[in-house]
């Protein structure tokens, strides 16, 4: 199944997913959740490197963590970061949303409730998962400047026990079917997909990589 076509196809994904933005200075951290603790990691070391005054973990209980956890995603990646030295006071915790539309949503209404408002966020997410959170972050919050990032992992370093590789390419081409068609479903705005990127994509969707799909 994981033939040098589907490693090299895999790895073609990968790197488009990721959107390569240089961080700068901004007003806010916005973690989004997921089963991945590593998120949390990253978005605590931006903060205690001096990124932003605010970090702000967002995800209850999601697609890929409902049927493993109990407590928020949220809640553990808060956790995570005062572990690491985040003072409490510096952290807001949304932790109802279920998908990214929602964490965006949810976290909007959580700084409007307090009065806050943000110009220029870092949104950290999984690494295969930076270009569809941006879509999603710019349909709901246009206005708004972005810059995204995620842990900083090579495609061949980033699996561990928990999150196989196989999975991690399944992963990766439900998200490039959700680039591809939730623009017209108002989820996301438009992503250029080049021609290659989706040749990489329907050889894996060809090798059985189809666990993620959405309901188109």
């Amino acid at each position: 199944m994981l033939s040098p076509e589907v490693i090299d196809a895999a790895e073609k994904l990968w790197n488009y997913h990721h959107m390569h933005h240089e961080l700068k200075l901004s007003d806010c951290i916005l973690a989004l959740g997921s089963h991945d603790l590593r998120v949390a990691d990253r978005a605590a070391e931006l903060y205690l490197e001096g990124f932003a005054p605010l970090l702000i973990f967002s995800g209850g209980l999601g697609n890929l963590t409902s049927d493993i956890w109990t407590i928020p995603e949220a809640d553990q990646f808060a956790e995570i970061a005062i572990k690491k030295g985040v003072p409490s006071n510096a952290i807001l915790i949304e932790n109802k949303s279920t998908n990214t539309g929602e964490n965006i949503q949810f976290t909007q209404r959580l700084l409007a409730e307090r009065g806050l408002h943000p110009s220029r966020f870092i949104l950290v997410q999984k690494p295969y998962m930076e270009r569809r959170s941006f879509a999603t972050f710019k349909k709901h919050w246009p206005e708004k400047e972005l810059l995204v990032t995620s842990p900083q992992f090579s495609f061949t370093a980033y699996p561990t026990k928990d999150i196989s590789l196989e999975k991690v390419i399944s992963i990766m081409v439900g998200d490039l079917q959700r680039i591809k068609f939730y623009p017209a479903k108002g989820f996301q705005i438009p992503m250029n997909i080049p021609d290659d990127i989706w040749t990489a994509y329907e050889l894996l969707l060809s090798s059985g990589f189809d666990k993620h799909l959405a309901k188109i």
